[in-house]
């Protein structure tokens, strides 16, 4: 499974891949972790394994997959589990966990704790996220338990057949719905949103309580498009608006619907979540202060 990609741009001069790699991902952090997954053979250059003696060109395109030689850490983090059968699963990803990675709090290591393991005759030797989210962002996360269902919801990933809804509030004020087209490092990235309802504050500006739809799926996505019409989402730290607007709350942005068809039965498989807690409470904060400044007149 590859879990993160990344396109060389122009190189005056060739880097060493363990010294190149460095700050690019952000599953591996430290020069330590990048060779430790070189030498397991997680990382591709143009889908070729890749060794430390490799020396990074431009334009090459170099992936990271998923290390399966070794089971997952048993990271014992109690998740809540909207759906489960014996050949998938929805998990709810909490947010600040990546979904995997060279680290030990990971989502991927917390499945095998949760998940009952798959009786069918091509199941895998431990269940496997088909998609993420980034670690930042809470929500629903799809995963597979046997061989066949990773490869077809994979495909169906790739084929934009898997829809899915998030819930974000943002710094500033919108109405109504549409789209937003702008294309993200040079490649398509296409976005609708839809408005459910602005929130008035003591700041001068609003709260925009939003919907949306990803019809790509490219890397910060959501976050990109959202700060690019000047509406950045409320406690995103790297594509930030209002530093006024910040809180310790961290980001608000939730995965809170999958729709598509069950690889194995062919069932329509919807799943929706409430938005957390925390959105409604900041919601319901601001509201109170800006009543609380801003009363109503008695009517005559």
């Amino acid at each position: 499974m590859i879990i993160a990609k990344h396109q060389v741009e122009i190189l005056e001069t060739p880097q060493r891949l363990s010294d190149y790699l460095i700050g690019k991902f952000e599953e591996i952090q430290t020069r330590k972790g990048i060779k430790k997954a070189i030498e397991k053979r997680q990382v591709l250059v143009n889908d070729e394994i890749a060794s430390t003696a490799y020396w990074v060109q431009s334009h090459d395109v170099i992936s990271l997959q998923e290390s399966q030689a070794l089971p997952p850490k048993q990271f014992e983090l109690d998740l809540e589990i909207p759906y489960e059968d014996d050949y998938l699963a929805v998990v709810i990803k909490p947010a600040g966990i990546p979904v995997s990675g060279n680290l030990y709090k990971t989502l991927f290591n917390a499945l095998g704790h949760n998940l009952q393991h798959s009786k069918q005759v091509d199941a895998l030797r431990w269940p496997l996220p088909v998609h993420r989210l980034d670690t930042a962002t809470s929500g629903l996360v799809i995963v597979a338990k046997t061989h066949s269902v990773r490869v077809a919801l994979g495909k169906m990933f790739e084929d934009r057949k898997v829809s899915k809804r998030y819930r974000a509030i943002l710094q500033g004020t919108m109405e109504g719905e549409g789209i937003v087209d702008s294309d993200i490092d040079g490649k398509e990235a296409v976005t609708h949103y839809q408005v459910v309802e602005n929130v008035q504050t003591l700041k001068g500006t609003s709260l925009t309580l939003i919907d949306l739809f990803p019809i790509t799926g490219r890397k910060h996505q959501l976050r990109i498009h959202c700060s690019s019409l000047g509406l950045p989402i409320v406690g995103d730290q790297l594509y930030q608006g209002d530093v006024s607007m910040k809180t310790d709350k961290g980001l608000f942005l939730v995965a809170v619907e999958l729709n598509f068809v069950h690889p194995a039965s062919n069932e329509h498989i919807k799943v929706e979540i409430p938005m957390p807690e925390k959105f409604n409470s900041y919601i319901a904060r601001e509201k109170k202060r800006f009543e609380k400044h801003n009363p109503i007149p008695n009517a005559q």
